[in-house]
């Protein structure tokens, strides 16, 4: 199965501060980030405090991403061999803004292969997290899940995505008014569609108004109606609200696990499927038990 990202948090690299505190908190990703939460004469100095800041915290069993700079920026190549050649051991997944084509992929894969050969790293383990932020990258979004071995996530950022085609909003994260619907089914569902196709994940960006929990709480919900696998915070008072979401009742999970061991048993029994509560249960039961189970397990249910 692949990594719990219910929570994606997002720390600045420039600060110091900011990154100490996120060792604590109780997100399932922590990516330190170099890129939009950076300030052009500070891009240097935070390259810097984020490799020492992998080097010597403990960040425990989270994913630890690092977000680098987009590829058309003179900061990407510069971001990546310095992180990778210096803390790629602690390093759990690179994080690509703005991609558009699948080209930007494939150069970050061939980069960090070299890396690692150069460094004697396992080949392959760094992962690469894409986010889709216009309309080109969601055009090409299919082809961008399936450019790597190494693709773990497609991201989607809501910010940039709405200045991208129009939309009249100036929250990251939130709805217009107008719309009779959601405007973003399309979005997250051709995200979503991509992302499984290429066995990956599908991650909504953050919800900008970090005052307003019923607001985040209503977008994260719609998100994960729609088969996303989790959301970034912002501000450590919106990472409870979000596991939540992401998280299923407890209920939910034991029906899960339950309704995976009689399956086991009916396998072990010679049955192709098995009966387990008056319902018939078959090998696509199983898919959805599985990945129920799997996130109740993330959120720490033990039978």
């Amino acid at each position: 199965m692949p990594r719990s990202r219910r929570t994606c948090h997002a720390v600045p690299g420039s600060s110091e501060r900011f990154i100490a505190k996120a060792v604590g908190l109780e997100a399932d990703e922590i990516f330190l980030d170099l890129e939009d939460a950076v300030a052009p004469n500070e891009k240097e100095g935070a390259r810097g405090r984020v490799i020492e800041a992998l080097n010597t915290l403990d960040f425990g069993g989270k994913t630890v991403v690092v977000r680098v700079n987009g590829t058309d920026t003179p900061h990407y190549y510069k971001d990546l061999i310095a992180v990778v050649e210096q803390a790629g051991r602690k390093l759990d997944a690179v994080m690509l803004p703005k991609v558009r084509t699948p080209g930007d992929v494939e150069m970050t894969d061939k980069l960090l292969t070299q890396i690692e050969l150069a460094h004697g790293f396992e080949v392959g383990r760094i992962g690469i997290e894409a986010q889709i932020e216009d309309a080109t990258g969601l055009l090409a979004c299919e082809a961008i899940a399936a450019a790597s071995p190494r693709m773990e996530t497609l991201i989607f950022g809501p910010g940039d995505y709405s200045a991208a085609v129009g939309i009249p909003i100036t929250t990251i994260g939130a709805a217009p008014s107008g719309y009779p619907g959601d405007h973003l089914n399309y979005v997250y569902s051709r995200l979503v569609v991509a992302a499984r196709a290429a066995g990956i994940q599908a991650i909504d960006g953050p919800y900008g108004n970090i005052k307003d929990e019923d607001g985040l709480r209503e977008r994260a919900q719609l998100a994960r109606a729609l088969g996303v696998d989790g959301k970034w915070t912002i501000h450590p008072g919106q990472i409870a609200v979000v596991n939540e979401v992401f998280s299923p009742a407890r209920e939910q999970w034991e029906r899960a696990e339950a309704m995976l061991a009689a399956y086991e048993q009916a396998h072990r029994d010679g049955a192709g499927a098995a009966v387990f509560e008056g319902e018939m249960i078959d090998e696509a039961n199983r898919k959805m038990a599985e990945r129920i189970a799997f996130s109740g397990r993330a959120a720490g249910y033990e039978r």
